[in-house]
């Protein structure tokens, strides 16, 4: 397989897995095995050139992470705090 391939097939991947479990990109990072940084590039440029509907689904769900990263924070902030009192 060649190089080209591998990055359409990776892409792939992670688009079904952030759709069937509504991951966020660092989950989706981890299963995958690649940074964040190459797994945002993934989904937002090259998944519309593949897969233009499952682009659609999966930029639906990033937008809803992305709007309630916020809170995510703040959570993980409260209970660093409450572990240490």
């Amino acid at each position: 397989m060649d190089r080209q391939q591998a990055i359409i097939e990776r892409t792939l991947e992670e688009a079904l897995f952030i759709t069937k479990n509504k991951a966020t990109i660092r989950q989706t990072a981890a299963n995958s095995g690649v940074s964040k940084s190459t797994t945002h590039l993934d989904l937002t440029v090259r998944l519309p050139n593949y897969s233009p509907l499952l682009a659609k689904k999966v930029r639906k769900i990033l937008n809803k992470n992305y709007s309630e990263r916020h809170i995510r924070g703040g959570m993980a902030t409260r209970e660093k705090f409450i572990v240490r009192k």
